[in-house]
């Protein structure tokens, strides 16, 4: 049978964590209807060998570069399939989502871009992290057509709104920054699971390579309307003032929120290379 979908998804020694999504995508009766491309860039680990150990439902492409942007260029030149989604090697998501996708990217007037709700699971986390995100969930960036961080789907017309992959950090940003609200959609019945970092220092981090790759795409690449940084801070504002159970986690959403803006913005200035700060603590063998 043809597959409906194309997946790809970037690798990069992922050996530990990638078999918890192979074993679902690969393992389910439906996995067939998705073409399962797996990009291992500049591995140093097994992630080739555990992919390849799927055997013909997943394709296994090797590049030397150890690039998420080269990985996705690679991987849309093995993938032959639209609507085509690209998944993070350490999220969850299961079949049925990812053909929920397809549906909703194939339905006549139906969005260019779309993704699963997502979920973050902080189990385990420090307690600071938690905080962190009990004040995320409510911000205006999570309600208005949030894309990505994880997964992300394009139609063939979606793929088209760019050509190649722009040299950037944030890519999930940049897919979602390129299509209006309404050519969006986040299909709140099915969701995908990402793991918060562990601890404090890690999640800050982490924090400072998203804030930094958000500043740092260019404004030309950016398409879609967004209200003022100043109006979405004033909306958060008004949604906690309501709830004195958030008021402690707003102070720590504070301050985990804006440090991270606030090095990157120095990271920038001193024109320090960009490193992927990768969060290891959510790196746990699968």
């Amino acid at each position: 049978m043809t597959a409906r979908m194309s997946v790809v998804i970037p690798a990069h020694d992922e050996a530990t964590v990638i078999g918890r999504l192979l074993d679902v995508l690969a393992g389910d009766p439906r996995g067939h209807e998705l073409e399962l491309v797996v990009v291992a860039n500049g591995c140093t680990d097994t992630t080739a060998r555990v992919a390849a150990s799927y055997g013909a439902s997943v394709t296994v492409v090797e590049i030397e570069e150890a690039s998420k942007i080269a990985a996705l260029e690679a991987g849309d030149r093995a993938a032959t399939v639209f609507p085509r989604a690209y998944v993070d090697a350490d999220v969850v998501v299961d079949v049925a989502a990812l053909l929920a996708l397809a549906d909703e990217l194939e339905r006549p007037g139906g969005p260019l871009v779309a993704s699963p709700r997502l979920e973050v699971d902080t189990d385990g986390a420090s307690w600071p992290v938690r905080q962190h995100y009990r004040i995320w969930e409510l911000t205006d960036y999570r309600r208005t057509g949030h894309i990505g961080s994880g997964v992300y789907a394009l139609s063939a017309g979606g793929r088209r709104r760019f050509g190649r992959w722009p040299q950037v950090i944030a890519d999930d940003r940049f897919v979602q920054q390129c299509f209006l609200p309404g050519e969006r959609r986040t299909l709140d019945e099915h969701a995908f699971t990402v793991r918060s970092a562990r601890t404090l220092p890690a999640h800050l981090r982490r924090s400072t390579r998203i804030a930094r790759g958000n500043l740092e795409l260019p404004g030309e690449l950016q398409h879609a309307t967004a209200a003022s940084g100043g109006a979405r801070a004033a909306s958060l504002v008004r949604r906690v003032a309501a709830r004195p159970d958030l008021w402690m986690a707003f102070a720590v959403y504070s301050v985990t929120s804006t440090l991270p803006r606030v090095t990157a913005r120095r990271l920038i200035a001193e024109q320090s290379e960009p490193l992927w700060a990768r969060d290891d603590t959510t790196r746990v063998t699968a």
